[in-house]
């Protein structure tokens, strides 16, 4: 029997722990009364915030209220197009009293908002160096996962495939190759649009995924959470199982000799 501590399958970021492997978003929900239930669904303990929609002076609710506290904020830097306005918004955030978690997010892209890894690791070294706790969006590249690493990043999020476009892993072969060589957790970002596809990334040895736009946008969004985690839930136990590799003939699960003849 294995021990408590060998059993223990916690996620760190940082210093920080998190049981839930399932990240969620604020965007694109029909309302925003449907967040708070929708986390409690999926039990996701950290959920990523466009800096723009927090306004502590607005007339109506603030986006954070309607975020329980018992969840972590990942305020992302959606809408900066290089590391220096990055680095500002990130800045913002804190003094917003967003916390130190920042996701990175340097778009130049604006047909298929793929992220600029070379701002993406300009700004993670920043950000870093002061104390953040960061999480950069990435286009799926071993020489920069490396690089994110020696950056001082917490972690790397490599998209699946492009944001709001439920593809599922079209990056498969290279995000493979990053959970292979990454030292750092490695959460699949952006692309997801399935739960059988969050399996599929968790099942691959991602430690984590991040899913938005499926839930958001699907008919009942509470439903779609918890279908999600209990998907990540089955992908992370597959992949602790160390399922059997695939064969290519058949092998019989029982004897086919030895009853009726030998």
């Amino acid at each position: 029997m294995m021990s408590t501590k060998e059993t223990d399958d916690t996620l760190y970021f940082g210093d920080v722990a998190f049981s839930s492997r399932l990240l969620t978003g604020t965007g694109k929900f029909a309302s925003r009364d449907i967040i708070a239930p929708m986390l409690e669904a999926s039990g996701s303990e950290l959920i990523t915030v466009a800096l723009r929609r927090v306004d502590p002076n607005a007339k109506e609710k603030d986006i954070l209220q309607y975020i329980p506290k018992s969840v972590r904020i990942l305020p992302n830097t959606s809408g900066a197009r290089t590391a220096e306005e990055a680095v500002r918004i990130a800045r913002i955030a804190r003094e917003a009293g967003c916390g130190d978690f920042i996701k990175i997010e340097v778009i130049t892209d604006m047909k298929y908002l793929l992220p600029d890894n070379a701002g993406t690791l300009k700004a993670t070294e920043i950000l870093a160096k002061e104390g953040f706790i960061v999480l950069p969006y990435m286009m799926p590249d071993i020489t920069v996962t490396k690089q994110l690493h020696d950056a001082g990043a917490a972690a790397i999020m490599p998209l699946g495939s492009p944001i709001g476009t439920n593809r599922g892993l079209e990056m498969k072969a290279m995000l493979k190759r990053i959970i292979e060589i990454s030292k750092l957790p490695v959460v699949v970002d952006a692309g997801i649009g399935r739960p059988s596809q969050a399996a599929e990334a968790m099942e691959m040895g991602a430690d984590a995924v991040l899913v938005n736009t499926a839930i958001a946008t699907s008919h009942d969004p509470v439903m779609a959470g918890k279908a999600f985690a209990l998907a990540v839930q089955a992908g992370r136990m597959a992949r602790l199982a160390q399922m059997a590799e695939e064969k290519e003939y058949a092998e019989a699960s029982s004897p086919l000799t030895g009853f009726l003849r030998r």
